[in-house]
């Protein structure tokens, strides 16, 4: 295990009712407060309405950024930023999902500095001060609730780049399972996936000795296993929703890196594919996986690999190593099958025109990764997903 310093900054109020604390929290840093949301879901539940009343029973004045996309673009980033430098802002409340916040971390980095906001995600060390930023949870999936990192997508350039500063971390996160009940069916899968595979890119990793947090991941894996289904089955299942929740933020709020080595390997895979295609994250996720477990499966990963299979698949430990490993890769794929996410990329509208292209980009950072890719490997991982 690697030396590392425990930091998780983040507050969080958990559970159904929470968002009472909101003003308080608020206040905290001020009373001129941004606004940002995605297309409008938190106004169908009731949650829009909920912090405009307790913002204006507390003095507190919003500015509104609405619209945000699922991934977020820097043209959002760019006008939040505006809106905060015209109207003084002094909080970044981001309610929905890790889209919206994390377009929020960014506007928030962005305030201070005088260019192009995609300047600082291609350049972390340009932020110099970042606007407290708080969240309001609708969507487990991407953990951007208590993380310090953010991704945002540039479409004239085809890019969709991940940016980080402990500032990004919110000061506060709230998180009511029942405001995921009206998540859909496939948007629970593919979060469901996403949380997964944030876990697995912390579980495969071959810093030896670090067996305790090899043992939180398992556990996170396997409460996804359990409670993805349910949740899919029974949108309005509180205990369901609930552990999804916790298992979102916790898959990569940190916990899972301290004491290893990181460098993700499906994350910039697939963030070619929706920089590209702007397909949903989790379903890219879900179908790459699989077919890059099978392609790093060899002398050297085969123990990792029967490790998995025995503790998260409950795969008879006295099988032969192989079949274990084999039998965990087919399980892993068979468990997404089941929440009813796509298997191939033809499924989802991509194709082979730009397959050797965003190989080529999606290797550039693969050079340290659990097991290392160049633009051949990808291209053959892609290639391998098609069908």
């Amino acid at each position: 295990m690697e030396n590392f310093l425990y930091d998780i900054p983040t507050k969080v109020y958990f559970g159904e009712g929470q968002i009472a604390h909101l003003p308080e929290a608020i206040k905290e840093y001020g009373s001129r407060v941004l606004l940002c949301y995605g297309s409008g879901s938190i106004k169908k539940i009731g949650l829009y309405d909920e912090i405009i009343r307790l913002c204006k029973d507390h003095q507190i004045e919003l500015f509104e950024l609405c619209d945000i996309e699922p991934n977020p673009r820097v043209t959002s980033v760019n006008e939040g930023v505006r809106l905060c430098r015209e109207h003084k802002i002094d909080v970044v409340l981001a309610v929905g999902g890790g889209s919206t916040i994390d377009c929020a971390k960014v506007i928030a980095s962005s305030v201070d500095y005088e260019g192009d906001a995609w300047d600082i995600v291609l350049d972390k060390k340009k932020i110099k001060n970042v606007l407290p930023i708080i969240a309001v949870l609708t969507l487990s999936a991407t953990g951007s609730e208590m993380d310090h990192g953010a991704v945002i997508s540039n479409l004239e350039t085809h890019d969709k780049i991940g940016v980080g500063h402990p500032d990004m971390a919110p000061r506060y996160a709230f998180e009511d399972p029942t405001y995921t009940y009206s998540v859909s069916p496939y948007q629970t899968a593919a979060g469901t996936a996403d949380i997964m595979s944030h876990i697995m890119e912390c579980y495969f990793q071959s810093t030896p000795g670090t067996y305790l947090v090899d043992r939180f991941a398992e556990a996170l894996l396997k409460t996804c296993i359990h409670y993805g289904p349910i949740a899919w089955k029974e949108p309005e299942n509180y205990e369901a929703r609930a552990n999804l929740m916790w298992a979102s933020s916790w898959a990569i709020n940190g916990l899972l890196k301290y004491g290893k080595s990181q460098s993700w390997t499906v994350h910039p895979m697939e963030h070619e594919l929706s920089a590209y295609y702007d397909i949903t994250h989790g379903v890219g996720l879900a179908i790459l996986t699989p077919n890059w477990m099978s392609y790093i499966l060899k002398e050297e990963t085969l123990d990792k690999f029967v490790e998995y299979g025995i503790n998260v698949w409950n795969i008879d430990k006295n099988l032969p190593k192989k079949e274990i490993a084999e039998k965990s890769i087919l399980a892993t794929r068979e468990f997404f099958n089941s929440l009813g996410i796509a298997s191939t990329l033809k499924e989802v509208g991509i194709g082979e025109e730009k397959l050797a292209l965003m190989a080529e980009k999606a290797a550039a950072s693969l050079s340290n990764a659990y097991v290392p890719l160049n633009k051949d490997d990808v291209l053959t991982i892609f290639q391998n997903s098609l069908v």
